[in-house]
């Protein structure tokens, strides 16, 4: 591994993934829509930022250009114009897949999600199915990675929802908050793909990351609650009820809640037991309990 290039590099597995490539020795060009400027994150030597649209053939083959190995991160979970799901997950993953095929690179690493399933409820769920299909069609010998929820102190899901616990009087607990999760670290994440890089054994298979344990959405919520020392009612919310609700607000930019992303919570992101894992990597996944409350320690009522 001597030239990498992460298609989604500047997202949040991206950035800190980025990171310990090019202090590992790695030149890592990332292709992203947004290039980040020097202003928002240190310069590392090792590392070049492009402007890259994934729905660009020409654009997605000149930046694999000379890179040995491959790795996509892009993932949306709410769509907007022409980047759907298909877009993006499929069509997307495919074209980043023939060109690394085409090019000659030895090396295919392709992130999808744990819940991905050609009959998942989720719209994302299935277009992340067809984009390890079309990815296995283009480059049999890829390797896939499917993590469940990764947080870390930039991450969206527990300072979100540490944010919103501190200013309301109660979250909803969609579906009952019956959802399990078995969120993995994101140090732990980076850690298991820089070990399947230098396994010669890892090319075309499957792996499966999640933390030590699984929880429901609700006890994640009381988790936080608890953290940052706040007492908000968890009021329990039907799907029903949740589905009509985002399909008010996806209307709107930014939204808050879409109605995808309540089909989204209809399956639980745990590790199958079929699939290799951090484990079989040698990465020993942290606890959440150790990790979080130092970085939610900003939300905190005294």
């Amino acid at each position: 591994m001597k030239h990498v290039t992460i298609f989604g590099g500047s997202g949040f597995l991206g950035r800190h993934l980025v990171e310990h490539l090019a202090r590992a020795g790695a030149s890592v060009r990332v292709a992203t829509r947004h290039p980040v400027t020097t202003a928002e994150t240190p310069r590392l030597a090792r590392v070049q930022q492009v402007a890259v649209d994934i729905v660009d053939d020409g654009a997605v083959e000149a930046a694999i250009q000379g890179a040995d190995t491959v790795i996509n991160l892009v993932g949306i979970l709410s769509q907007a114009g022409r980047y759907t799901f298909t877009a993006l997950h499929e069509e997307g993953a495919r074209r980043v897949a023939a060109s690394a095929g085409r090019l000659g690179v030895r090396q295919l690493v392709h992130v999808s999600a744990l819940g991905a399933s050609r009959t998942a409820p989720a719209l994302a769920d299935r277009s992340k199915a067809a984009g390890e299909a079309a990815v296995r069609a283009a480059f049999p010998e890829a390797t896939i990675i499917r993590p469940s929820l990764v947080y870390g102190p930039d991450d969206h899901f527990f300072n979100g929802f540490a944010a919103l616990a501190r200013r309301l009087p109660a979250l909803p607990l969609i579906g009952g908050g019956r959802t399990r999760f078995q969120p993995v670290y994101v140090e732990d994440v980076v850690a298991g793909v820089g070990a399947i890089l230098a396994d010669p054994t890892s090319p075309g298979q499957t792996y499966e990351f999640g933390g030590p344990r699984v929880y429901t959405f609700k006890e994640l919520l009381e988790f936080v609650c608890a953290t940052i020392g706040v007492r908000p009612l968890l009021v329990p919310m039907p799907f029903w009820v949740a589905g009509v609700l985002g399909g008010v607000l996806q209307v709107f930019p930014d939204a808050p809640l879409t109605r995808d992303q309540v089909r989204l919570l209809k399956t639980d992101k745990v590790v199958s037991g079929s699939e290799p894992t951090l484990a079989d990597v040698g990465v020993e996944p942290k606890a959440l309990e150790t990790i979080v409350p130092d970085y939610l320690a900003v939300y905190r009522r005294d």
